[in-house]
């Protein structure tokens, strides 16, 4: 057994297999990470070892031998059947949950906390999904969603995350002149949906009425944001996903007024989906790092 294994250097074996299926001592040295010297010395001493050529060498060019060619189906083939015994076990000890959020909500908020999320949970694979507005248990893609909205959900059960604040932010450009929030109304307003935020908000300020000069509606809240930056209108800002845009002057915030909607961000779960550990595991680490995040944001308001 000692001879064989002697024969069957695992490292050399994985060298030759990418220079085999790619070719080319340089790529695969490239995929490995490792020098082209040491691609091209592994090989000369299993060739040395097994005492037959596995490749012809050309310049800037390697060709499998017949024999080369024989063994490298062997070997890939061997690997493959390796990997996928390992797959299967590592598969079988992982759990697997969906959660279906928002644009905004998965860019800002959760993707920056996917690290956290991974290094308390190694055994569960999470799943993001884009969704569409949630009115009902059959607009449920998965057992977990975050959505936006007053928290009733008929048929499904819901649980508040945190509010956020909303203001007019504008590029630097279409900021020069507008002074008082009536002057608003000679740029395009961009918003989502309905324009209730934006009443809301021109009432908090004493503006009734206000005509815009042209409206545009943008379903995906990053778009929305992105085209404020590149000058297209004025639009309500979701405080505190655009604080970075504000900070790096992308943005500019005319008025210090900001608006708390009555509605907010809510964790919505499809009926005792949570009595699947892996679920409400996922689920109780929102509510602890919507807790957090809140607590945070008023620390920093006041």
């Amino acid at each position: 057994m000692q001879h064989l294994a002697g024969r069957l250097p695992l490292t050399a074996l994985r060298v030759f297999e990418a220079a085999a299926r790619l070719g080319s001592f340089k790529e695969a040295a490239s995929e490995l990470g490792v020098s082209t010297t040491t691609v091209s010395n592994l090989i000369r001493k299993l060739e040395r070892d097994w005492g037959c050529l596995l490749f012809i060498r050309r310049t800037r060019q390697v060709m499998l031998t017949d024999t080369g060619l024989s063994l490298s189906s062997v070997v890939r083939g061997a690997f493959d059947a390796i990997g996928r015994e390992i797959d299967m076990h590592v598969a079988a000890s992982r759990q697997s949950v969906s959660i279906a959020v928002g644009p905004i909500f998965g860019a800002r908020w959760l993707a920056p906390r996917l690290g956290r999320f991974n290094a308390a949970f190694p055994h569960i694979t999470l799943t993001l999904q884009h969704r569409s507005r949630i009115t009902g248990p059959t607009d449920m893609p998965t057992p977990i969603a975050v959505d936006w909205g007053y928290g009733d959900w008929p048929g499904l059960e819901s649980e508040p995350l945190f509010k956020v604040r909303y203001a007019p932010v504008l590029s630097p450009a279409l900021a020069r002149g507008i002074v008082t929030p009536s002057d608003l109304g000679r740029l395009p307003v961009l918003h989502q949906h309905d324009r209730s935020e934006w009443a809301a908000w021109l009432d908090r300020v004493g503006v009734h009425g206000l005509r815009f000069a042209a409206e545009t509606i943008i379903l995906d809240s990053n778009t929305v944001t992105q085209a404020a930056i590149a000058g297209q209108g004025v639009a309500l800002g979701i405080f505190p996903f655009v604080n970075d845009e504000i900070r790096d002057g992308r943005l500019v915030r005319p008025f210090a007024t900001d608006l708390v909607p009555t509605r907010s961000y809510h964790m919505v779960t499809r009926p005792s989906a949570r009595q699947r550990p892996e679920i409400a595991a996922v689920c109780n680490w929102l509510l602890a790092e919507a807790a957090e995040y809140d607590t945070a944001q008023e620390a920093q308001a006041a």
